[in-house]
């Protein structure tokens, strides 16, 4: 045999060997590839997921929102509508509303009192309401008032009156 083919015949065990050695290593290493590439997918899934789920509970977010929004405008809305009623409650305590509970075909019966002065029961009911006299104890407490002063004896509600005529 020629040396040639003992060193041809070594270098293929060599390689053979090395192949042997090293073929674990390379399966080993393709497989942490392959489990690499498919934790990559699942984190871009799960994170596809969440971003999803965040979107959904954003515009859940934005719509309980605006629905608090409508609940403060109908609240505001309510307390104005107690803050009149609470006005009106206070004109009819005062006296200052009693026309309005006298019906105009019960004037005459009502006649000298603070709902109909004297005088203010006549045919013509309704120029009648509209020139009212004022009575004794009106002129008494509105003397007390500011001249911008309502029959509420709010300033304020005076000028505020004066804005929307």
């Amino acid at each position: 045999m020629s040396t040639g083919l003992i060193v041809l015949i070594i270098v293929v065990v060599v390689v053979l060997l090395a192949l042997a050695f090293a073929m674990p290593r390379i399966r080993e290493r393709a497989r942490l590839r392959a489990r690499e590439r498919e934790l990559g997918q699942r984190r871009e899934q799960a994170a596809a997921e969440h971003r999803d789920q965040a979107a959904q509970l954003s515009t859940q977010a934005d719509a309980a929102e605006q629905r608090v929004r409508i609940a403060e405008q109908e609240a505001a809305r309510q307390r104005a509508e107690a803050q009149a009623a609470q006005e009106r409650a206070q004109l009819h305590e005062r006296g200052l509303a009693d026309d309005e509970l006298v019906s105009p075909d019960e004037r005459e019966h009502f006649a000298g009192t603070s709902a109909v002065p004297e005088g203010a029961a006549t045919d013509d009911r309704d120029a009648a309401a509209a020139d009212r006299p004022v009575t004794a104890d009106r002129d008494a407490t509105m003397a007390d008032r500011p001249a911008d002063a309502d029959v509420t004896g709010d300033p304020q509600t005076a000028v505020d009156r004066e804005e929307v005529r």
